[in-house]
């Protein structure tokens, strides 16, 4: 006899979008500290890189083993990958001794709709 559970798997959670396309409505002051949040954490080029090697590798995570090569040391690249998650960017889990990152795909799809609609209008 066995004394095996079976769990039930968890969705992930839903990242709500930072505000409506710019042509839509002016965004409130509210939204507009969240989308600056984001756009400050990726206005910097190291963590710019850093989230395009998270974004282009392959299965869609990265461990920080294959990504710390930006041209700076570990103590920096943790703390721009820190930065990047406190902006709702990325998402990490400790496997072992590694951490993988992700990409938040609803935050970054609300990002582009904010921007490919104002360049819509254009």
């Amino acid at each position: 006899m066995s004394n095996a559970k079976v769990l039930p798997l968890l969705e992930p959670e839903a990242v709500a979008p930072c505000c409506p396309p710019l042509t839509e409505r002016a965004i409130s002051a509210g939204e507009a500290e969240v989308a600056a949040k984001m756009f400050k954490a990726l206005g910097d080029p190291v963590r710019l890189r850093l989230f395009s090697a998270v974004a282009s590798h392959e299965g869609g995570e990265a461990c920080v083993c294959d990504i710390s090569d930006v041209g700076v040391s570990q103590p920096t690249v943790s703390h721009h990958l820190k930065k990047l998650k406190e902006a709702g960017l990325l998402s990490s889990e400790r496997r072992g001794t590694w951490v993988y990152y992700r990409v938040e795909p609803s935050v970054l799809a609300a990002m582009s709709a904010l921007l490919a609609s104002a360049a819509k209008a254009a």
